[in-house]
């Protein structure tokens, strides 16, 4: 099983983590909500649980808990800006569908 991040969101989360002064990465996961049922949460992450699966993306750790892990395998996590927007943006190879206003998914 393996998750990733491009250089962009690696940058990103590197510059957020120097700004706090503390943390190893950031913590991507899953959680029941939405109407598709299943939306991405991002948190940062001071450490790693036991249980957790953790990701070395150059200066910083991806880390994802067990029951995520199942939702994200392959998943690439990028930072992109597109005119005024900017934001993460997830490659996830396992959903089959996304809602209308795309803030959730099911696989």
């Amino acid at each position: 099983m393996a998750i990733s991040m491009t250089a962009a969101a690696e940058q990103h989360v590197a510059r957020h983590l120097q700004g706090r002064g503390k943390g190893i990465g950031i913590r991507l996961g899953v959680r029941t909500t939405g109407c598709s049922g299943l939306s991405y949460v991002l948190e940062f992450v001071d450490e790693a649980a036991p249980e957790d699966e953790v990701f070395a993306c150059g200066e910083v750790k991806l880390v994802i808990d067990p029951k995520s892990l199942l939702y994200l395998d392959g998943t690439e996590l990028d930072y992109v800006k597109e005119g005024l927007n900017e934001g993460f943006e997830f490659r996830n190879p396992n959903v089959k569908d996304e809602c209308g206003c795309g803030e959730s998914f099911h696989v």
